[in-house]
Formats: C-alpha cells, structure tokens, sequence
C-alpha cells in the first residue's frame, strides 16, 4: 500500500447545515431597509424643496451680504450684516437715495453705496454739496460734507451716479466712475445683524 495515502491531513467534512445561507439575514435587511426607506423619503421630500427655494431665492430674490469699510457711516458700519432685494429693480429702475448693492468687474469684494444722480442727468459738485441738472440736490439723511470738487458729468442710459455717505473716505462714482443697471445687484432692503440696529431701509 501507497504510504502517503496515510500521511494525507484528515479533512473533517462539516455539517449540512453550516454550509446553508442563513435565511434570517436577507429578512433582517428587507426589515431594515422598509423601516429606513420612509424616513428617508420623507426627509427627502422636505430637503430638496427646501434646497431649491433656497436657490431660487438667492438667485433672483434676495441675498445677504456684509459690509466692508466705512464709506457708508454713520448709516451703515463695517460687519454689518444686510439683505439685499434682488426684485424690486426687475420691476422698476433704480431710484434716488436707494442704498444699493453693487457688483463691479475689477472688485474683489461687493461695494454698498447710496444712488445720487439717475439716468440722463447732468451731476457735478461744489464743495462737497451736489448739484443735478444745476439744482442742489437735497439729501435727508446723515452725510460727509467735506468740501470737494467734481466736474460736470452726464450720465448715458441706464447709467447711475453712487457715492457712499462717508464721502471723504469713499471709493465710488468719484474714482470708478457711473456704475450701469446691470451692474448693481439690488436695493439694499434690511439690516438684520447686530439685532440691535435692525431696521429697513
């Protein structure tokens, strides 16, 4: 007789039963997956509106933004947080004194300054009062009256004149020149941070 035959290992063959899938696991995870699977649909159903209205509202509706520097004091200080309105100028144009939101190519950052003069007029300064279409233009509101200069302009169509009302520390219309509608992204609507300061404008 062959004497390797013998020194083969002995291969202890299992019992049936182990070799079997366990049934109990496909249940328990057809269990699982029916009690998640509502919740999770739920959820979803609430999230993804709730994702697209955000969208939706961030893009045409409203934004917030924040205040950078002190060209707009004492109305506005730095860190102030605002919402702006992005509809209002899809229905009508700009209007005088609104405190606008602007978004210029060359700028790193959204500047916030206040409309002064509007498409078509002739706008210049005196020693720091404007002029439009050679009136003085009355302005209700806290501003810089440091006496400064500037030259007769005449703005084109849809072209506006911004300035901040910290006007000796201002970069506005005086350096960049007007600004046009596509330009400035919306009316400044509320000032919601520091909860003490909330107000509309």
């Amino acid at each position: 007789m062959n004497e390797n035959l013998h020194r083969q290992p002995y291969l202890q063959e299992q019992p049936v039963e182990d070799k079997l899938p366990n049934p109990t696991q496909p249940a328990e995870a057809e269990s699982f997956w029916q009690m998640v699977r509502p919740v999770l649909f739920e959820a979803l159903q609430i999230v993804l509106p709730a994702m697209i209205l955000a969208l939706l509202v961030h893009l045409f509706l409203a934004q917030a933004t924040i205040v950078f520097g002190q060209s707009m004091e004492p109305n506005l200080y730095p860190h102030q947080r605002l919402i702006v309105d992005k509809l209002s100028y899809r229905l009508h144009p700009p209007q005088r004194n609104d405190i606008v939101v602007i978004d210029l190519p060359n700028m790193d950052e959204l500047l916030v300054k206040r409309v002064v003069a509007l498409p078509g007029e002739v706008v210049e300064i005196r020693k720091g009062v404007v002029y439009v279409n050679g009136e003085p233009l009355p302005e209700p509101f806290p501003h810089d009256m440091t006496p400064y200069d500037m030259a007769p302009i005449t703005l084109g169509p849809l072209s506006y004149l911004v300035l901040g009302d910290n006007r000796s520390n201002s970069n506005d219309s005086r350096s960049f020149g007007p600004v046009t509608l596509d330009q400035i992204l919306g009316r400044v609507w509320l000032r919601y941070w520091p909860l003490d300061k909330l107000s509309l404008f």
